[in-house]
């Protein structure tokens, strides 16, 4: 964002404070859900590719899964979805999935065991971004013909490389890359063998709730609800998401009714409209945390005292305090309140001095970095103040701002010097975060680990790596929790990433709608079950 849009943002927000308490009301449609939220970090709707926040919303609702969520019920887990049930082999390897009868796509095509073993299987060969949650259960693609398989029309079986947890895999499941397309339509459109990933970077073929209609990029997703959804048809018989970028903007809309649910409004605009006719505030507490991370092909970034000194180098009160008050508490551990293993050590604190006595140590002066940062009012916020303190210990920081896609992209090719960002679990267990903030078994470029956050800045790890695996297989409980609680200690001291805070989503709506669900620190967004 330019300087002059970021003041003209504000200046929007300061006008708004003088509008009339009525405003005149041009209310939504009674079966339609009119969402105003950022949506340029959506890349494809594929979900064997989709890696981003705004595109596993409109996956959450398109796509069925083997087991998935009660937007109803989040506490209870994971439960049936398109798999109606499962069992477990003795040796803990092996689980077989029976299908749930009378599902369709949208197609009209039926759900089978064959969609689910090509789904699975094609995520796997695709080998896009997200192809690690998969793979991490020893899935390739030399052995998915063994080790994913159907049956009968009914019965999938998989089998992983060792025992695992089954709540791990059942998890794992449970995220974007699970979902089962309709395998007869995604080949109609496969071209020179890529399985139908160019068609579905902007179609899509699932048995969700909803439909896709359009989905215009930085503009709209518009999606319309499935007569034949087999848990009934939603109410909203269309829901559309709006690209609107500035919090003023989502605010006035929605005093107006022109939107019935405003996903991004900063602290100043949240207060400006909390008690006012016709509008509640949800707060919920999201698994989402902001970071800011360091390449370390650096030769200054990488040294051990120029780390430790950035963390020093961040005002987390003043930040939590002011612009982000009400909307992000701090948190300095890659686990997000909440989830097995999280603990709440926040030893960093802003302590400029502490920061000159290691860039000094490290014989560091007048060093010069560029940071990426996505077009977003607060990330742009951070920034600028990050920008502020390092300058106080002689660190020049040149913010270099971008549409999500753009400055994904530099991050994903190990381009950036330092990257202002956000991470979202993919699935509610500790090794959706530990397994890509610690763990980089190839840190050479070739290795392509872009699912990896340690390898997108270059980090080798070491022994934690080792220790992901280690946890990942643990049977016992108590024992898995402490082994997370050990290398976040670990990890705090020596990585290049400097965890600042987690999100706590504060969600303007219309008052009319009821069962709006974010699905809390999983993440996981339902419209179905929305009504007015």
């Amino acid at each position: 964002m330019k300087r002059r849009e970021f003041l003209a943002g504000t200046a929007m927000a300061a006008a708004l404070s003088t509008l009339p308490m009525t405003l005149a009301q041009a209310a939504t449609p009674p079966n339609m859900l009119v969402i105003a939220n950022r949506i340029d970090d959506i890349t494809t709707l594929d979900p064997a590719e989709s890696f981003e926040f705004a595109g596993s919303d409109v996956s959450r609702n398109v796509y069925g899964k083997l087991v998935n969520f009660d937007p109803m019920d989040l506490d209870a887990g994971y439960g049936p979805d398109l798999a109606e049930s499962w069992t477990v082999s003795e040796d803990g390897k092996t689980i077989t999935f029976k299908m749930r009868a009378g599902v369709k796509f949208h197609s009209g095509n039926p759900v089978t065991a064959k969609d689910a073993e090509y789904s699975l299987r094609r995520a796997v060969i695709l080998e896009k971004t997200p192809s690690f949650i998969l793979t991490q259960f020893g899935f390739s693609k030399d052995n998915v013909e063994e080790t994913i398989k159907a049956t009968d029309d009914m019965t999938l079986v998989i089998t992983t490389d060792q025992k695992y947890a089954t709540s791990f895999v059942l998890n794992c499941l449970t995220s974007t890359i699970g979902g089962i397309v309709d395998m007869k339509t995604v080949m109609e459109h496969e071209v020179d063998g890529d399985m139908g990933n160019a068609w579905l970077k902007t179609n899509t073929a699932g048995s969700g709730a909803y439909k896709l209609i359009s989905w215009k990029p930085n503009e709209s997703v518009s999606l319309q609800a499935n007569p034949d959804f087999y848990l009934g048809k939603p109410a909203m018989e269309r829901v559309i998401v709006r690209h609107v970028q500035e919090s003023a903007s989502q605010r006035l809309l929605l005093e107006r009714g022109d939107i019935d649910v405003a996903r991004n409004l900063n602290p100043e605009d949240v207060k400006g409209i909390t008690g006012k006719d016709g509008i509640a505030i949800d707060s919920e507490l999201r698994g989402r945390i902001m970071y800011i991370s360091l390449n370390q092909k650096h030769p200054e970034l990488s040294k051990p005292e120029v780390k430790e000194a950035i963390k020093y180098l961040i005002d987390y009160e003043g930040m939590q305090n002011s612009f982000l008050n009400g909307q992000y508490a701090i948190h300095q551990n890659f686990l997000p309140r909440t989830y097995l293993g999280a603990i709440d050590d926040a030893p960093y604190s802003l302590n400029v001095e502490k920061a000159k006595e290691l860039l000094a140590k490290a014989g560091v002066e007048n060093l010069e970095i560029t940071a990426g940062v996505r077009d977003a009012q607060e990330r742009i916020e951070i920034g600028q103040s990050i920008q502020n303190t390092l300058a106080q210990a002689g660190i020049k920081l040149n913010l270099v701002v971008g549409t999500g896609k753009q400055t994904l992209s530099k991050y994903r090719a190990r381009e950036l010097d330092m990257y202002i960002g956000a991470w979202g679990p993919d699935y509610p267990d500790p090794q959706t975060n530990a397994g890509t903030f610690a763990y980089n078994p190839d840190n050479s470029d070739d290795a392509g680990l872009t699912g990896l956050l340690a390898w997108r800045n270059a980090w080798n790890p070491g022994d934690l790596t080792a220790q992901v695996d280690a946890a990942v297989i643990e049977g016992d409980r108590d024992t898995r929790k402490k082994m997370y609680e050990d290398m976040q200690r670990e990890f705090l001291k020596t990585s290049p990433f400097a965890i600042m805070f987690q999100k706590i989503e504060q969600t303007g709506r219309r008052d009319n709608v009821k069962n709006l669900n974010l699905g809390g620190a999983i993440t996981a967004v339902s419209y179905w079950p929305v009504t007015k």
